[in-house]
């Protein structure tokens, strides 16, 4: 079993990287990368049920010996993600100004036709099973597709070759962004690094390229799950493992008692006779000469499943408290409602760490989004600046609609209450700059017609008076 407590921070004290250092800095990054690569290669198996109760071995007994995986990670990093983001992450106007809000729509345009949605899902995943994970920005090439849908490509880059250098200094700013795989022959790791300004191809321990690059950002984010970049499932490890040896005992033990063996007291039996007896679905045995007490019996002793069940429900409860997830049982009592309902089965819970997971994402998803706007002014696609955009998170929306409707109407019928801030407080719109602007020109059209209803009456009215 791998101890995992977190990934590394890969830090370098170079104050400026040059074609003499970047073989020596990046060597010395590859040390603290192998570690945390091998964590997590451990942590992709353990999510896919490659767990350590596949190799359990018994002395006693070794031919009842069961494996069981009750992949409990696998279930703790789908309820995360899914949580997290089921719904699409969208961007959403800060100001509301009328032409931001057009740039955003168009914004939210380009991330769909580069199906942004999913490689959301991709990092969120990667975030909950190893603790980090990685995202790359490059604009679109001459010889790709037009510019029509976006120019601007996105990859979900994979943790296990792929790594940030960050400087030791205050602020711990990025140095590099480094992704690498194996040359043809497989012989030697081909590097593609990436500094603020310049871009390197290594092979070993030669470089094969140096140049400039024009993005003025290193293209690979990193975004860590958290501060010590733990996996969602990992600081619960040991609970999963008890409840695999609990279930895996737990067959072993029916599967001894079917298997159980037989007690001969007071007589000899020959083990073929013994088959043949077996295969006749009875035993007989020969009586015994010195007249002693005869007793064939089988030496049958039951797990007592209800303590078994109590204590892996123990160690699934615990697994849930500390992951931060509801349980399933509904509780005990039938007579709680709404809001108590969410606190007693942990919704309220899971929903704190849900938020403290946004926090983290936004922060990486604002670098991501400065290159992205970055390459977007190049092309004069929008004219966006990074304090413009929120990022919004949709999660269970419909929950109590009939009292946010009623939150919402209460605040519009205030004449002190500017109509925008009702949208934005009711909690009743994923994006309420654009159901406001949607709202008023409505409201807006419904007045004008019921307007024009009007002025035929009026012109009536008019006509008639100057007759008479």
């Amino acid at each position: 079993m791998t101890e995992c407590f977190g990934r590394r921070v890969i830090l370098s004290n170079a104050s400026t990287i040059t074609d003499r250092n970047i073989v020596e800095i990046l060597d010395k990054a590859m040390i603290t990368h192998n570690k945390n690569r091998r964590e997590i290669e451990y942590l992709w198996n353990y999510y896919k049920g490659d767990q350590p109760i596949l190799y359990r071995k018994k002395t006693l007994r070794p031919e009842i010996c069961n494996h069981i995986v009750e992949n409990r990670a696998n279930e703790i990093v789908s309820f995360k993600v899914g949580y997290l983001c089921g719904e699409p992450i969208q961007y959403i106007s800060r100001n509301g100004k009328e032409n931001t809000v057009s740039d955003i729509n168009v914004l939210n345009e380009m991330m769909f036709s580069v199906d942004k949605f999913t490689m959301d899902q991709e990092v969120i995943e990667w975030g909950m099973i190893c603790g980090t994970a990685f995202r790359m920005v490059l604009p679109r090439t001459d010889d790709e597709q037009d510019y029509s849908d976006s120019p601007f490509e996105i990859f979900t880059m994979d943790p296990r070759d792929t790594f940030v250098i960050y400087s030791t200094e205050i602020g711990n700013k990025p140095l590099l962004g480094v992704k690498y795989s194996k040359n043809e022959a497989e012989t030697e790791l081909v590097y593609s690094v990436y500094s603020k300004n310049w871009y390197w191809k290594i092979e070993g321990s030669k470089i094969l390229e140096s140049r400039a690059h024009p993005l003025g950002m290193i293209p690979i984010f990193e975004y860590p799950a958290n501060k010590a970049r733990l996996g969602a499932f990992e600081i619960v490890m040991p609970l999963l493992d008890a409840i695999n040896n609990t279930q895996s005992n737990r067959m072993d033990g029916v599967e001894q008692f079917l298997q159980a063996f037989w007690k001969f007291i007071g007589c000899k039996i020959s083990q073929d006779d013994f088959e043949k007896f077996l295969q006749k679905g009875a035993i007989v045995v020969p009586p015994n000469d010195s007249g002693g007490n005869i007793d064939v019996d089988l030496v049958v002793k039951e797990l007592n499943q209800n303590q078994t069940q109590t204590l892996k429900d123990d160690l699934y409860n615990a697994v849930l408290t500390i992951c931060g997830m509801p349980n399933r049982n509904g509780g005990s009592s039938t007579s709680d409602t709404g809001a108590a309902v969410l606190l007693r089965d942990g919704w309220s819970l899971a929903e704190a760490r849900a938020k403290d997971s946004e926090h983290a994402f936004k922060k990486s998803e604002k670098q991501m989004l400065r290159l992205v706007l970055r390459i977007c002014r190049e092309f004069d696609r929008v004219n966006l600046q990074i304090s413009d955009i929120e990022f919004q998170f949709t999660r269970r929306n419909y929950e109590n609609i009939q009292n946010k409707s009623q939150v919402l109407c209460s605040m519009l019928n205030q004449d002190k209450i500017h109509p925008l801030l009702a949208f934005q407080h009711s909690g009743m719109f994923v994006d309420p700059e654009n159901a406001y602007s949607m709202s008023k020109k409505y409201y807006d059209e419904k007045q004008e017609e019921a307007s024009k209803n009007l002025n035929p009456v009026v012109d009536q009215v008019t006509v008639t008076t100057d007759e008479k």
